[in-house]
């Protein structure tokens, strides 16, 4: 079977923390590595073996297809990557193999020819003469060149020298569209610059710098993004700090790890609700963090780090182990992580509260999914309303608080009629002078939420108010693969239930979350205005204006 390679398993392979460290011009101690991740990575070489373009007459010579038959230089990056680490580990199946260093040049042969006059390369799938995606690919081939010199095979680095150099330059004048750009780039030049020393290299690391670190008090990146962007920034930072000597650039690293051991659920799952990129509301764990977390672990002695570097562990890479044989040290002692909290983040617009098993996350600002909740394995991936109010009353806060143990979101709205203007409309000004008419007839609208833990799980209060009779649908999207009853389906509606009275009870194995009581007056469950619907089972209730309505949500 064909290995193909998309442009998020390179981010995939980076994240997870592709080859990061100080590489030396001669052989180096050889470091250990648990024979499991030696395997894993001599069965990606096995499947690239078989995949990767060979043929002499091939314009994709080096090369692996993705899944839709693109051939990225991402890919001969990874081909380079994985290959190098088998080729210079003892215990792996393919050490010494002279096959591999034919397929890392034809790799290389294949970097050179995608690469601009300006040494970039392209992401075919958006981006063209990209140097962030240079940026990514270099990542990959400077590990390569690396771990080659570090530990005996300094033709690895010889074969990938033409295009880390030319792609230096590229990256020494290139652009970013991205906030986590500017920090791949830079570590891109701090692995060029250690491999071949330019001082150009140096200089453009600085220039990003001086726009400092984009870290918010809660410990975010700007993207927020807690599946794939941080930790790409957290990595990059952390390559910057170690192959510059600079340290002051570990301490974002740290911050941002510390903030996501209140960003866990109870079986590690990572919260993605604040994501302002393509990972939010996407599932994963902490894998991707593994390098940055096992490093500080065992840099700072930091034993919360070292709680979540173990639960990161199948995110170890065999590229990363070669490039720094401090991360086969011991990790120290750990502390447990935290599991009863309630945590505000100010700047994220959430507040995180963890029971054990129960875990919640209120969302204050900027989302529809106004809480999303689970026991376990039983999910509700989110909690919406929306009031048929001129078709913009899809409940999106605009204001929220806390007042005792309760918080609350508040929305408001209004929607005039306009008034005559007395002179000629065409098609071209009618929307410019809206803004002139008088109002008539303006309607107002109000709507709220008031979120409560109680004893045995959470309560929620649903208002909606200001004109009345308005049609209102509450929404409860649950996770896929469980177990619903206590509902009735909506007859030619795929996965919609109303919950007309009484409780609905969700399970999945041994977990449970009921939740009530039901009220359905009407049927009209997708009002106009309102968010398409969540994936999943979707639970109903409805109602009318002046709504108000509270849901238990009992855990256990």
């Amino acid at each position: 079977m064909n290995h193909r390679i998309t442009r998020r398993d390179a981010l995939g392979l980076i994240a997870a923390g592709t080859a990061l460290g100080q590489a030396a011009v001669t052989a180096q101690p050889q470091a250990s590595a648990p024979l499991t991740t030696v395997q894993r990575n001599d069965e990606s070489v096995a499947t690239l073996l078989q995949s990767q373009i060979v043929d002499s007459t091939s314009r994709w010579r080096g090369s692996v297809p993705d899944l839709a038959g693109l051939h990225s230089a991402g890919s001969a990056g990874s081909v380079a990557e994985a290959m190098a680490a088998s080729f210079v580990h003892p215990d792996s199946r393919y050490h010494h193999d002279p096959l591999l260093l034919d397929r890392i040049r034809l790799a290389a042969g294949f970097l050179e020819r995608s690469q601009s006059p300006q040494g970039n390369v392209d992401l075919l799938t958006t981006n063209f003469n990209s140097p962030p995606d240079t940026g990514f690919v270099v990542h990959l081939a400077a590990t390569a060149a690396n771990i080659g010199r570090r530990h005996g095979a300094p033709e690895i680095a010889q074969a990938l020298q033409s295009f880390l150099t030319k792609a230096g330059s590229g990256l020494a004048t290139g652009g970013v569209h991205t906030p986590n750009h500017r920090w791949v780039i830079s570590s891109a030049l701090a692995q060029i610059n250690e491999l071949f020393p330019d001082a150009r290299f140096v200089r453009r690391v600085d220039e990003w710098l001086a726009e400092g670190v984009d870290i918010d008090a809660d410990g975010q990146f700007t993207e927020r993004s807690t599946l794939t962007y941080n930790v790409v920034t957290d990595r990059a930072l952390l390559v910057m700090g170690i192959k510059l000597g600079r340290p002051a650039l570990f301490e974002p690293v740290r911050r941002n790890l510390h903030s996501l051991a209140f960003l866990l659920h109870a079986d590690g799952e990572v919260v993605t609700e604040i994501s302002r990129r393509q990972d939010q509301y996407t599932r994963g764990g902490v894998g991707g963090y593994w390098f940055p977390l096992t490093w500080l672990a065992i840099a700072d002695g930091d034993r919360r780090l070292a709680a979540m570097a173990r639960m990161a562990a199948d995110g170890a890479r065999l590229s990363t182990l070669l490039e720094y044989p401090e991360l086969s040290q011991p990790l120290p002692s750990t502390d447990a992580l935290p599991d009863d909290y309630e945590h505000p983040f100010p700047e994220l617009g959430i507040v995180r509260i963890r029971r054990g098993p129960t875990s919640a996350t209120i969302i204050q600002s900027g989302s529809s999914r106004v809480l999303t909740l689970r026991r376990g394995a039983a999910v509700i991936e989110g909690v919406r309303f929306a009031s048929a109010f001129f078709g913009k009353g899809q409940f999106i806060p605009d204001s929220a608080g806390q007042r005792g143990g309760t918080y609350w979101l508040r929305q408001a709205l209004e929607a005039p009629y306009y008034q005559p203007l007395g002179r000629t409309i065409t098609a071209q000004t009618w929307a410019t002078a809206r803004a002139e008419r008088r109002q008539s007839e303006v309607c107002r609208f109000a709507q709220s939420a008031e979120i409560t833990e109680t004893s045995d799980g959470f309560q929620l209060r649903l208002r909606a108010d200001g004109t009345p009779g308005v049609p209102v649908a509450v929404e409860v999207g649950l996770r896929p693969g469980g177990e619903l009853t206590g509902c009735v389906p909506v007859a030619g509606v795929e996965d919609c239930h109303l919950l007309a009275s009484g409780t609905a009870s969700y399970r999945q194995g041994s977990d449970v979350i009921r939740f009530g009581p039901g009220a359905a007056p009407h049927r009209y469950i997708q009002v106009r205005g309102a968010e398409p619907k969540l994936p999943g089972q979707s639970v109903y209730l409805t109602g009318y204006t002046p709504f108000d309505h509270t849901l238990r949500f009992e855990m256990g």
